[in-house]
């Protein structure tokens, strides 16, 4: 899945305004929108179901279990027949909704969470699934007791609870070359998820990225088909159990969802929810590899994918969900959309959509638009719009995983076998396999000198801002969708990776030092430099090339320090991907690519560390899964396509056994000029390349900003820079005159905002509140061509931040939407202000993200995808 709803009970102010005409003719006039993704002009991929093998579907035909199906089938009506095929979030349905609506299913989104509170306790989530449980259940209203299944997103674990065993992401996992490990995982995932309440984890992924700009690159364990084929198998049996057995999907187990059906790793230019080729071979060799291990081991549901292929939405193609999946394929569970999926395909809606169920989903996740759904749902039903037998189809493939399950039989959440256990989050043997995981994916690709190991005995400084940052050796999907805002505390059963090597060092005498900036008190004997990609998941994570942070050479300067004081280094990288790291790798004497190791940071201490004795604990298994880019431009780098030549290729990987000497690297990217950040329009007071300034006075003069100091003509608005964290890094806006005066930001070409408008990603301008009108309006606006866009009114919300202080305000992209930028296909203003004089602001950046500080409040916001 991927975000979750943002929802809020306030009700502000919201007016909508064709901006294009009078007020902002001037700003959006010269601006013209074009499709920035139109849909694919090809003609549809041939599918052909006799290409495609029969993995086999492991459980045979239970004549016990289709009677109580057929007989519980033939007493429900319509209504209770469409409830179980639509899901809904929990922070948009209540246990009453439950009641009327009988639903099959309801989840928690990266983003959802008991109270809206990232960090709620595992108390509140039981409590929630025993709320939702005894709705399903409750008759007294009339309906059947048909127990609803709860889903969540397990991506490295039961990532969503505070105090659970957090694994290494996929990619770290696709490392260590470990199948049974694996299995192991899934099991702990499986007993920790029930702990809370859930029955149902949306995972594994078995995607095979092969362009690793893609965000969810980390989420795939390997661009081999092979190694993701090794792992999907023995995750499902970890999870579920193993078909046949008495525990199979048994109460410390849980179902699986395997996702995302099809071809997500494949988008053109790793976009993600993009297009995929659709060459059939390679949907079926690379794209399915993970599919076919899956149903063998009898995985229970498969998650259908944003991503279309030739044009055509993965939601709607009846092809590859019932003649590949379903008929030829055997698939005998269910097929369950992901976040307002079906709203993808063509003539749908997220609240309208017979084409996707009859295309053969069976259970669409519709977070927020549920109760619209299930609405036209019915009609169609009724109709005949989608036929009887397909519904019956789709219930009786739930209804027959939910006997399986036990659910019927089972009590409420809190008085199963491990309801309410929650000793067991985090719970010491877990976390010994987590920590076995991180040892295992650790993978060295420079040790010059053989510096590594190196003796605890030594004083050893621990540097950069990844090496006491739980969340960020955590990555995302860990508490929240983007895995940002968290803190230590938010991580009781957890080491950092500081922590680990200063356990270590402390017990055998040797003096450890942190100084996240490298600035020790005492010279050390070696350095370990902890360092890499913040937190992100989809949308936010995709990047335009494989640079490292361009622009900014922080990390690059502190190794460089540290090796100038004639200390040896050590470079510890976190990251969802490999990276073009030539000056880096250069900059240190080793070199260790960590992934995003999870929760226990302290099996990095348990590798580059000797113990006491001075012998090697554990020596480097990691495997390259990923091939390793030579230059930043090296999209498409995988093992067995032609004139495959990366820098490192798929399988490497040092151990202490071998010489780990590595010449100079050449520092040349392949980059001719680092572009812009992703995402940031306006970055340290200036407008990012295909964007522009704009000031527009009362009369509708304009004044397009290109220097340092300005003003509209008629002197209503005028733009200044100053210093913030640097010299002119910020722009001071004022308001004056008679009348209101806007500034905009405009963007050219147009931007395709969509997919992030469908997720839960906000419009945020770093700001200072310098002043405020006296009386006058404040309206934050979007536009998106001529006669299309949106003024939302945040004049009371202005008036409650604090002045004087630099702020990350943000208005999510829903709210621009709903209040008529509808086109966010081309956004052509993705920013604006108009104010009555007084307004004084400071702005220093404006970009897209999760992350804001301060959230302005909109009617009936919502976002996310699993």
């Amino acid at each position: 899945m991927s975000a979750s709803p943002h929802a809020t009970s306030a009700r502000r102010a919201l007016r909508t305004a064709p901006l294009c005409t009078a007020l902002m003719l001037a700003l959006c006039g010269s601006v013209h929108a074009t499709q920035a993704d139109a849909p694919s002009t090809r003609p549809p991929s041939t599918i052909d179901p006799a290409n495609w093998p029969v993995p086999g579907w492991p459980l045979r035909e239970d004549a016990a279990l289709e009677r109580r199906v057929e007989a519980l089938l033939a007493t429900m009506t319509v209504e209770e027949k469409v409830g179980q095929i639509v899901q809904a979030d929990i922070t948009t349905i209540t246990p009453d909704d439950l009641r009327k609506y009988r639903l099959g299913s309801i989840l928690a989104g990266g983003n959802s969470d008991p109270d809206n509170q990232y960090n709620a306790p595992p108390q509140a989530w039981l409590d929630l699934a025993d709320a939702f449980w005894a709705a399903s259940m409750d008759t007294s209203g009339g309906g059947k007791a048909i127990p609803v299944i709860f889903g969540i997103d397990a991506v490295h674990g039961q990532s969503n609870i505070v105090g659970a065993t957090l694994f290494p992401h996929n990619v770290g996992l696709g490392a260590t070359r470990n199948p049974a490990l694996m299995r192991r995982i899934g099991e702990i995932t499986a007993i920790e998820t029930r702990v809370t309440g859930m029955e149902w984890a949306f995972a594994p992924t078995v995607a095979v990225p092969r362009d690793d700009r893609w965000g969810r690159a980390y989420e795939g364990y390997s661009e081999s088909p092979d190694v993701v084929a090794s792992y999907a198998g023995a995750m499902v049996e970890g999870l579920q159990g193993k078909p046949g057995a008495r525990d199979f999907l048994g109460e410390r187990r849980v179902m699986v969802s395997v996702k995302h059906y099809l071809g997500d790793g494949g988008t053109r230019d790793g976009k993600d929810q993009g297009d995929t080729p659709g060459d059939e071979a390679t949907l079926r060799d690379v794209h399915a590899a993970g599919y076919f291990t899956s149903i063998r081991a009898g995985a229970q549901a498969v998650m259908a994918s944003f991503n279309s292929i030739d044009g055509q939405k993965m939601h709607g193609r009846r092809d590859l969900m019932t003649d590949v999946l379903k008929d030829r394929m055997g698939f005998g569970g269910f097929i369950v959309g992901d976040w307002n999926g079906h709203g993808q395909v063509e003539g749908c809606t997220n609240t309208n959509c017979a084409k996707t169920f009859n295309a053969g989903l069976d259970m669409a996740m519709a977070p927020d638009s549920w109760r619209g759904l299930y609405d036209s749902t019915v009609a169609q039903a009724k109709s005949g719009e989608i036929p009887m037998s397909r519904i019956d189809d789709a219930v009786r493939r739930i209804l027959r995983v939910k006997f399986r399950m036990g659910l019927f039989e089972a009590p409420k959440p809190s008085q199963r076998t491990l309801g309410g256990r929650f000793e067991l989050l985090g719970a010491p043997s877990h976390r010994a396999v987590a920590r076995q995981a991180v040892r295992e994916s650790l993978v060295l690709l420079k040790n010059n000198g053989g510096l590594l190991p190196l003796s605890p005995k030594q004083r050893i400084l621990v540097a950069g801002d990844g090496a006491d940052d739980v969340g960020k050796q955590s990555g995302g999907w860990t508490l929240n969708w983007q895995g940002t805002g968290t803190t230590r505390a938010d991580y009781p059963n957890a080491d950092s990776i500081w922590e680990g090597f200063k356990q270590q060092i402390d017990a055998a005498g040797g003096r450890a030092e942190l100084a996240v900036d490298g600035q020790y008190r005492e010279k050390p004997d070696a350095a370990i430099v902890v360092f890499g990609e913040n937190p992100y998941a989809e949308f936010q994570g995709d990047l335009p090339n494989l640079l490292y942070k361009p622009g900014d050479d922080r990390d690059l300067d502190l190794l460089r320090k540290l090796k100038a004081d004639g200390i040896p280094v050590v470079a510890v990288f976190l990251s969802g991907r490999p990276l073009w790291m030539n000056r880096e790798i250069n900059a240190a004497d080793a070199f260790v690519a960590a992934w995003l190791p999870g929760s226990e940071g302290a099996g990095i201490a348990d590798v580059l560390l000797r113990d006491a004795r001075g012998k090697i604990q554990h020596d480097f298994k990691g495997k390259l899964s990923f091939s390793w880019p030579r230059r930043a431009d090296q999209y498409e780098n995988n093992v067995g396509q032609a004139n495959y030549d990366p820098l490192f290729a798929f399988g490497h990987g040092l151990n202490y056994k071998g010489d780990g000497t590595l010449a100079t690297l050449p520092e040349d990217s392949g980059i001719a000029a680092a572009p812009s950040q992703p995402n940031r329009f306006f970055v340290k007071g200036k407008a990012a390349e295909g964007f522009r300034l704009r000031l527009a006075g009362a009369t509708g003069d304009t004044y397009d900003v290109m220097h340092t100091r300005g003003a509209t003509p008629d002197g209503g608005l005028s733009i200044a820079a100053v210093d913030r964290l640097a010299q002119e890094d910020a722009r001071q806006l004022r308001w004056s005159g008679t009348a209101a005066s806007t500034v905009a930001l405009m963007a050219t070409p147009a931007q395709d905002l969509q997919r992030q408008t469908d997720g839960d990603v906000w419009v945020i301008a770093d700001l200072r509140i310098d002043a405020l009108p006296a009386g006058g309006r404040i309206e934050w606006l979007a536009a998106c061509g001529d006669s299309c866009g949106a003024s939302v009114d945040v004049t009371s919300q202005f008036a409650t931040l604090p002045r004087g202080e630099w702020l990350r305000v943000g208005m999510i992209l829903k709210c621009l939407r709903s209040a008529g930028a509808n086109d966010m296909r081309n956004v052509t203003v993705p920013f604006g202000l108009r104010a009555a004089p007084g307004l004084g602001i400071t702005l220093s950046g404006i970009g897209l993200g999760t992350d804001p500080t301060h959230r302005l409040e909109c009617p009936a916001t919502a976002a996310g995808a699993p």
